[in-house]
């Protein structure tokens, strides 16, 4: 008889792992609700997670978060999708329910939340996504379902922008998901430089670039007088986006900490019912940063 943990134990699993704040969040999101729960740091070769995954089911785990680079092979191991997962392409939070493994992508939800904390008016609004990867796909369905009017994806390789839209349309048909909130104009595809045929509301940098110490290459009268730059990088400092975006003309600036609480709050909620208190949690992050750069 196999002996499993009395505490209920949750992970996150990735490559790098080492950096994420996600044991943090929930250990967090479980003394507000007065849980009792173990959330630790799984390292996994880029050829293990087919075999770590499984093992972390087979011994009473509960739930798993997912994160680069395996978001899409947990998107193909998946027996049961939600319908962001279908339109993501990708999962980042995996459970077991009645002997079958579940997936799930928040991160889209989560950033949609974000930007209404921050008071964004995303009904109407024109949408400058800048990335191509996982990343970027995981954000289109929940972008375009909070009433954004267009969204533009710029990439550097403007190949795999057009490949991201084609994909993404595709996929809402393979897997019969519904578009009535938009239609195929709503979202279009270029080069970094084909940001600057337009204005823009929002613009979001859904790349690395800021992890690297750099910002996209985006021409530099693209911000509309109230626009908001929104980096998915986080950090205690403003990232190299952010700092750019300012000079450009943005009127706002922040950064991912906030989506990073919110997706981590929904998958909470699909493993525990329960919806934690995001504005405490964040405010309690940025202050633990703040604390430790005196």
């Amino acid at each position: 008889m196999t002996d499993f943990p009395t505490i209920a134990r949750y992970a996150v699993i990735g490559n790098p792992i080492a950096h994420s704040r996600s044991p943090d969040i929930h250990q967090l999101f479980a003394a507000q609700t007065q849980r009792t729960l173990e959330y630790d740091k799984i390292l996994a070769e880029p050829d293990e997670f087919s075999t770590v995954m499984p093992a972390f089911f087979e011994q009473g785990g509960l739930g798993l978060n997912v994160t680069v680079p395996f978001k899409q092979e947990a998107y193909v191991l998946s027996q049961i999708l939600s319908a962001r997962a279908a339109a993501a392409g990708a999962v980042n939070t995996l459970w077991l329910q009645n002997g079958l493994l579940h997936g799930c992508n928040t991160d889209g939800i989560g950033l949609v939340r974000d930007l209404n904390r921050l008071d964004a008016q995303l009904d109407g609004a024109q949408v400058l996504l800048v990335g191509a990867g996982g990343a970027a796909r995981g954000v289109l369905q929940p972008l375009l379902e909070a009433g954004c009017a267009h969204i533009h994806i710029v990439n550097r390789t403007e190949r795999r922008a057009h490949e991201l839209r084609e994909g993404w349309l595709s996929a809402l048909a393979d897997h019969g998901l519904p578009s009535t909130h938009f239609d195929e104009h709503a979202l279009s595809a270029g080069s970094l430089l084909s940001a600057g045929t337009g204005s823009w509301d929002i613009v979001i940098n859904a790349t690395a670039s800021s992890l690297q110490g750099q910002a996209p290459e985006l021409p530099p009268d693209i911000y509309r007088p109230d626009s908001l730059a929104y980096d998915m990088v986080y950090g205690p400092e403003d990232t190299p986006f952010m700092r750019v975006a300012r000079i450009h003309g943005a009127a706002r600036c922040a950064d991912g900490l906030g989506m990073l609480i919110e997706q981590a709050a929904e998958s909470f909620y699909l493993w525990h019912g329960l919806r934690p208190d995001t504005q405490a949690t964040l405010e309690t992050m940025r202050a633990t940063w703040s604390a430790a750069r005196t």
